[in-house]
């Protein structure tokens, strides 16, 4: 068993339903306290997500002397610096367990006049930061990773030059992070993307006044922009739907309601691929606020078969494979994955992790090195061990509609990292869950 002792008890249900709002979404929540942290004036922040992922952004903001009124859990005033206007911080700052912070501030910190060291827990120090420290270190900043892993030592004072840059695989945190060096940046940076990914971080710059220019699959900006204050109405998280998606097209046969849901295109994936596996989902209620598009998602329960998931499909639903892979073991048919090796990189090995579960809940797949393949068919019971990993936990939560005994899932004190409050909703829904 993994570090933590906190665990789930689900016993066996048959049906969910209902309507819900999932919290607001973590990659928007992210983005907009840091945008509103080195904009001119104060933003507010509707909706935001009282997650510890999200309060490790705000620690380290407020460490570099941004001052963030906290009004209630989801609704905030950031009171800008500026672009120029951050602090050292006095202290190493600590990510937690989130990956787009560190990646994300690596791009932020890159052109400031001061040092900083950012660290985080023993799951984030095991992960991938190279790839952002590279395309960084070619536009002159000075950075340091241990062996590519954190910590990440920044050395300020050095003056950025844009640079062309073609991502070698698609990631919305890597190009989120040059584009945040490039405001900093002498010159036109310019990140070109080989499929895509999310555009939260453009869209986001646009709100705040920032022009960016996009031709085809490249985006650019100018260096010496100024942000302006705004507001931002957060959507609910989309990837924390997803485990709901999934139940709905399981177990919701008089229908189950997601109210407020983000819908971005780059970030839909989850509904595209529930639905070629023959989900009926209704999207209802479609509007826009800051750039975001938002929706009433309606889902019901119905046979599901399995897919070859298109490759085009898997950037734009990275962190819902987890939920996805439920669905798969309770398909007709065998449902196959490939080209989503970016899953290994994540909180954990989450094809491994993933593979480890179905294979306890007596589900038969194959694990592959870019994917996996799951054959639908009985789910017993069981115990699971998610490796601290809070999507894997959630996804085998969901699992239980399905399965033919109670399952105790370990380890998942991780959870609050993206979705405080998620027993409770889940027990609204209908789920048997301790």
């Amino acid at each position: 068993m993994s570090g933590s002792s906190a665990r789930y008890l689900v016993q066996p249900a048959g049906r969910v339903g209902g309507e819900l709002t999932v919290p607001g979404d973590k990659s928007i929540s992210h983005r907009a306290l840091m945008l509103g942290g080195i904009a001119a004036g104060r933003t507010e922040v509707h909706g935001f997500l009282p997650s510890e992922d999200c309060h490790a952004t705000l620690a380290a903001l407020r460490a570099m002397g941004v001052t963030v009124e906290q009004h209630s859990a989801t609704q905030l005033t950031v009171h800008g610096a500026g672009v120029h206007g951050l602090a050292a911080p006095g202290q190493v700052l600590d990510m937690g367990n989130s990956g787009t912070a560190m990646r994300l501030f690596m791009g932020l910190l890159a052109g400031q006049a001061f040092d900083t060291v950012l660290v985080g827990d023993r799951s984030l120090m095991q992960r991938p930061m190279e790839r952002v420290a590279k395309p960084l270190r070619a536009m002159g900043a000075a950075i340091e990773t241990a062996q590519g892993r954190p910590p990440v030592r920044i050395a300020g004072g050095r003056p950025l030059a844009a640079i062309d840059y073609a991502l070698p695989m698609p990631s919305a945190q890597v190009k989120s992070a040059i584009l945040l060096a490039g405001l900093a940046a002498e010159g036109v940076t310019r990140v070109t993307e080989p499929a895509p990914t999310r555009d939260h971080t453009e869209r986001m710059l646009a709100g705040f006044g920032v022009r960016l220019a996009r031709d085809g699959a490249s985006v650019s900006i100018a260096g010496g922009q100024r942000l302006t204050a705004t507001r931002v109405d957060v959507p609910a998280d989309i990837s924390s739907a997803a485990f709901f998606l999934v139940a709905g097209a399981l177990a919701a046969h008089d229908g189950l309601v997601l109210r407020n849901v983000g819908v971005n295109p780059t970030r839909t994936g989850i509904i595209d691929i529930l639905r070629l596996m023959g989900a009926d989902i209704r999207i209802e209620n479609l509007r826009e606020s800051g750039g975001e598009p938002s929706a009433d998602l309606i889902v019901r329960a119905g046979p599901l078969r399995g897919v070859r998931i298109p490759e085009a499909l898997v950037p734009l639903a990275i962190d819902e494979f987890p939920a996805l892979f439920i669905a798969a073991a309770a398909a007709g048919g065998a449902t196959e994955l490939s080209g989503a090796g970016e899953l290994r990189v994540k909180e954990t090995d989450r094809l491994a992790v993933m593979a480890e579960g179905l294979a306890t809940l007596g589900v038969r797949h194959e694990l592959r090195a870019d994917g996996i393949r799951i054959e639908g068919g009985p789910v017993s019971g069981g115990t699971i061990d998610s490796h601290g990993d809070h999507r894997i936990a959630m996804a085998f939560a969901i699992a239980s509609l399905r399965a033919t005994g109670p399952l105790e899932i370990l380890d998942v004190a991780n959870v609050a990292t993206s979705f405080p409050g998620f027993v409770p909703l889940a027990r609204s829904a209908g789920l048997a869950i301790s």
